[in-house]
């Protein structure tokens, strides 16, 4: 049985969106999270080691850890094993989908038409991530997908920051947000971990509002 993703967000209604280049990043960074009040976590199939990263954060324990940009069938395997909690893909995929099925844990495709929107709903899905929310229209964007499938929960993504949060979190249809501006790769080169746990903690206190 697919757990369900608002129970694996435990509430959390932002979703640090990561890009690690350097596994041993990893523990402190979800130090930094976690103690800035994240509960979730998503950690992009976008580097060579993303699978250790995944692995290392999730073992700390203080997060639901997912893996975002998975892009095939293989990719959600390899980021579940490694101990995702949930699985994120910039797109609609069918076989993503199913495989997500079949190991038991919750997935957001990519959506951004009500096209694809509509082939999620015959997929049995009721939440999608809006990707990418700025570039395609934003809250105008959203209200206007929101308005014909009620039934609908959006996690946008893309291009948003803390100044657009709190006007996407107003929206009923929005279950969580999620953004990369909390944690970013420079962030994690140079160390910055007190400014990601303040800026990580920022963005919990808008969401809590």
């Amino acid at each position: 049985m697919t757990a369900d993703l608002t129970a694996v967000l435990a509430g959390g209604r932002v979703v640090p969106v990561l890009t690690v280049r350097a596994p041993a990043t990893a523990g402190p960074l979800a130090e930094a999270l976690a103690a800035g009040g994240a509960t979730c976590a998503e950690v992009t199939f976008r580097t060579p080691d993303a699978e250790q990263v995944v692995k290392a954060m999730a073992a700390h324990g203080g997060l639901a850890v997912g893996a975002g940009t998975i892009l095939d069938p293989e990719q959600a395997e390899r980021a579940v094993a490694a101990g995702a909690a949930f699985i994120v893909s910039p797109g609609f995929d069918e076989d993503v989908v199913a495989k997500c099925r079949e190991l038991g844990v919750p997935v957001v495709p990519g959506i951004a038409t009500a096209t694809e929107l509509m082939r999620a709903l015959r997929a049995g899905l009721d939440t999608v991530k809006l990707f990418p929310a700025e570039a395609i229209g934003g809250l105008r964007a959203l209200r206007s997908l929101a308005a014909p499938f009620p039934g609908v929960r959006f996690m946008p993504t893309g291009g948003i920051g803390v100044d657009q949060l709190a006007g996407y979190l107003a929206e009923p249809s929005v279950l969580a947000v999620g953004g990369s501006w909390m944690a970013t790769p420079a962030h994690l080169d140079s160390g910055a971990y007190a400014e990601i746990r303040r800026l990580t903690a920022e963005a919990v206190e808008v969401g809590g509002r």
